[in-house]
């Protein structure tokens, strides 16, 4: 599933042609996503100029004239800027078409994401309402997450991909960020001690700049606005490298299932 760097990546991609361009049409050729596309959708967004692009969350947000689109990628969505005559492809599901001879594609094999238009404020969206600070911002400190975790018996991995403790933090950062902070996944959330929650949030924050700055992560089917994949795989310490040598101690890198997820760690450098 694209996680922050990834969503951040596309936003900054459709962003650059986007924005300031105006709405001529919108197509849409598969309305049953992980919810049905409103029919009011394609008129509504006519004729309106985009704004700015936006994210929150892994939500991308179109800041229309009168309204926002609410765009989800899902577990396999990608969006695309193509000359709008290219010709559509197998699971290309909605072409937002604009000024300029091109378009936005939207492609999701799995039809897991989502598209939504809303004309009130997108934070009071449902989708929007009750998500967390988001880990790239001052809000996300130490003591908030210190605080966040107080009381709680849950371990700290999936509790970092609590959207309502922080958002963005999905499967593969939350490995990577515990694996430099030298904590285990499944060490007790309320055990945390300050030291640690400053050392976690520091790595939060770094290892999601770095995806961002080299694109995100491709494991399987992300590829950016312009088509190519994220670089960050060959960075990856610990993810989806069960049996490998750690590249720090050289210890095996032990996997396990976690809250139905995959969890990843070095046995050695994170005892804690």
């Amino acid at each position: 599933m694209p996680e922050l760097p990834e969503v951040e990546t596309t936003r900054r991609g459709i962003a650059a042609a986007l924005t300031g361009r105006r709405v001529l049409y919108m197509r849409i050729r598969e309305r049953r996503l992980r919810w049905p596309i409103a029919a009011h959708v394609e008129a509504a967004v006519r004729g309106q100029l985009v704004h700015r692009v936006e994210r929150r969350a892994k939500y991308l947000l179109l800041r229309l004239e009168t309204g926002t689109m609410i765009v989800h990628l899902g577990m396999s969505g990608s969006l695309r800027v193509l000359a709008a005559d290219a010709p559509a492809a197998a699971h290309e599901h909605w072409d937002l078409g604009i000024d300029g001879g091109l378009c936005l594609r939207y492609r999701d094999p799995r039809r897991f994401g989502s598209l939504h238009f809303t004309r009130r404020d997108p934070d009071l969206h449902r989708l929007l309402a009750h998500l967390a600070p988001e880990p790239l911002g001052a809000a996300f400190d130490a003591d908030y997450l210190y605080l966040a975790t107080r009381k709680r018996k849950i371990a700290v991995k999936p509790l970092l991909m609590n959207s309502r403790v922080v958002v963005g933090v999905g499967n593969i950062y939350a490995s990577e960020a515990l694996f430099r902070a030298a904590i285990h996944p499944s060490l007790p959330a309320g055990r945390i001690s300050r030291a640690q929650a400053f050392a976690l949030t520091a790595a939060i924050k770094q290892v999601l700049s770095e995806a961002i700055r080299i694109g995100g992560t491709t494991l399987r089917d992300y590829v950016d606005a312009a088509g190519a994949p994220g670089y960050f795989r060959q960075e990856l310490y610990v993810y989806e490298r069960a049996g490998r040598p750690c590249k720090v101690c050289r210890a095996p890198i032990k996997h396990r299932r976690q809250g139905q997820r995959a969890t990843y760690w070095c046995p050695a450098c994170q005892r804690r």
